[in-house]
Formats: C-alpha cells, sequence, structure tokens
C-alpha cells in the first residue's frame, strides 16, 4: 500500500520518459544520456527506474541489470513492467552464470513474468516470456510445452496477432515447421509493424529457402529504421547462407557492427563470423580470414570460425 501511494504521489514526466523511451527503442546512443538525469531526479519512480534496467541489458551490463531490476520491484511490487523487465533481465544474466546458479535462477525467470501477469493480463510481452521460459526450461525446472501451449492459447484469446505468434513458438518446438511457419506469417500479416513478428517472418523465409522474400522484408525495415540493427544483420545471414547479394549482405554485417547493442541481438562475434562466410562467397580470402580472426578474437573458443579458417 505504501508503494502505491508513493508512486500515485510521484509520477514521472510522461513526456520525458516516453523521450527516453523512444531513444532506447531506436537503439540511440543518446539513449542512457536521457535517463541519467530522470534517475538522478526520480531514483524512486519505478518507469525511470524500468528504463535503467533496459540501458544496462543494451549495454550488454546483465548482472548490473538484475541487481538494479531486483531494487526495483522491491520499491515497486505492484508495477508490473518492472516484474517484466526483472524477468529480463535474469534471462540476459543466467547465461553468464554456473549450472548451479542457473537451476535457482530458472524459476526465478518464471516467477517474474508470472507475476508481471497476475498484475496486468494484458502485458502480452510477459506472456511470451512465459511462453519461451516454458519452451526452452529444462523440466527440472519447470519447462513444459503443454504450459507453453496453454499460455499460447490464451493470447489467441486476449491477442489473436500474439496468440499466432505464440502458436508458431510452440510449434517450431515439437518439429512441426511447416505449420509453424504458417503462423508466422499470420501473425507479421496481421499486425506488420510489430518488430518481433517482422523478424520471425523473415526467418520463416530463410528456413524455407524463400531467400527473395526474407530479404524483401528485412530491407523494406532498414529503409523505415536504419537503426534497425537486427534486420541489418539478418540481412547479411541470409547472403552468408544462400550466396546470394554478397555485397549488400558484407554492407549489412559492418552496418550492423557499427550500431548499439540491444538486448537479445547476435554478439558482435556472430556478425564477424556471417561476414567471413559472406566474403568467401565473395572470393576475398584475405577478407574472410580477417573477418574470422575477429569473431576469434572475440571468442576464442568459437569454433565454426576456426573451421573455416582452417579451410581457408
Amino acid at each position: 500500500m505504501l508503494a502505491l501511494l508513493f508512486l500515485a504521489a510521484t509520477p514521472a514526466s510522461a513526456a520525458t520518459v516516453a523521450e527516453a523511451e523512444a531513444l532506447l527503442k531506436a537503439r540511440d546512443p543518446r539513449a542512457a544520456g536521457a535517463v541519467a538525469p530522470l534517475l538522478a531526479a526520480k531514483p524512486r519512480d519505478p518507469a525511470v527506474r524500468v528504463l535503467q534496467t533496459r540501458v544496462l541489458l543494451q549495454q550488454r551490463k546483465a548482472k548490473d541489470a538484475l541487481e538494479f531490476a531486483e531494487e526495483t520491484v522491491e520499491m515497486a511490487p505492484d508495477y508490473a513492467p518492472a516484474h517484466y523487465w526483472l524477468g529480463n533481465a535474469f534471462g540476459a544474466r543466467i547465461g553468464q552464470v554456473g549450472m548451479l546458479s542457473q537451476a535457482s535462477m530458472a524459476p526465478k525467470i518464471r516467477a517474474s513474468f508470472q507475476r508481471a501477469l497476475d498484475i496486468d493480463p494484458n502485458l502480452h510481452a510477459a506472456r511470451i516470456g512465459l511462453v519461451e521460459f516454458y519452451l526452452q526450461a529444462p523440466g527440472i525446472v519447470g519447462g513444459s510445452v503443454d504450459e507453453a501451449r496453454r499460455q499460447a492459447d490464451e493470447l489467441k484469446r486476449r491477442d489473436p496477432p500474439y496468440g499466432h505468434y505464440a502458436r508458431a513458438r510452440v510449434l517450431a518446438k515439437e518439429g512441426k515447421e511447416a505449420q509453424a511457419r504458417q503462423a508466422y506469417l499470420a501473425a507479421h500479416a496481421a499486425r506488420p509493424e510489430q518488430a518481433e513478428f517482422r523478424m520471425a517472418a523473415g526467418l520463416a523465409h530463410q528456413q524455407s529457402g524463400d531467400w527473395e522474400r526474407s530479404f524483401a522484408i528485412f530491407e523494406a525495415w532498414t529503409r523505415e529504421d536504419p537503426k534497425a540493427a537486427g534486420a541489418w544483420y539478418q540481412i547479411g545471414r541470409a547472403a552468408a547462407l544462400s550466396g546470394q547479394r554478397l555485397e549488400i549482405g558484407a554492407d549489412a554485417l559492418r552496418r550492423y557492427l557499427s550500431l548499439p547493442a540491444a538486448v537479445g541481438d547476435p554478439e558482435p562475434k556472430h556478425a564477424w563470423y556471417r561476414l567471413g562466410q559472406v566474403l568467401v562467397h565473395a572470393g576475398d580470402k584475405a577478407g574472410a580470414r580477417a573477418a574470422f580472426q575477429q569473431a576469434l578474437k572475440a571468442d576464442p573458443k568459437f569454433a565454426e570460425p576456426k573451421a573455416e579458417l582452417a579451410k581457408l
């Protein structure tokens, strides 16, 4: 109750928070600078603190983001986005810790997304987070395809495009690739401006070998939003896998490497690896060798570029 009274007494400046959020969505490097004075002025405002969590995640500072997000839910236990971003912070951090820590951390991901939904059942991103948890987590820590399907059904009832997307995730887990592809495309057709639906549709076309449609989706996206890093990466990936549009693919991967990272984006090592593949297709052995070496500089244990270097 005290937390609710505090929130009511000290709302964030909607316009200023909206501006900072827009910078975050645009992957604008000014985002961190925009959030910092907001946080200094209102250090307990949950909306501002969520923005700071997102800044830390975008900077790939998962440990700091998790600690900050945990503090935020303690301050504002009834603020759904705080729990949602805590779940994301746990998800970003879990791959950086040992097996025992992973086992204790995994249920906290589920609990965070579930708590967000308890507060706001229409926070669809949190329900998608639950779907992903149930599909990816081992059964011993709560993974369950049946539970993922149940959440997908609930999404279909509340928001049909999200329902298509969630159903596609379940179908893909079950190995029903053709049906999953159709569900991804249905989500994209219903709401083409939604980033995750766009990404899923483009990847579905890649998986089916429909390179022209995949290129078309991602190239249109980058024309609309030149800072859409994930779309640039996928143009390069499509070039690497198909052997088509090699110059465009190489330029796209270099563009990706120049943009700020964001939550869920492939690590730079993967972009260097794909760039090396593109340059191999193009016959540029020296350039390919340099790209593979950059991938290994980022991760000396990265097996794929090691194998590619051995072939050159």
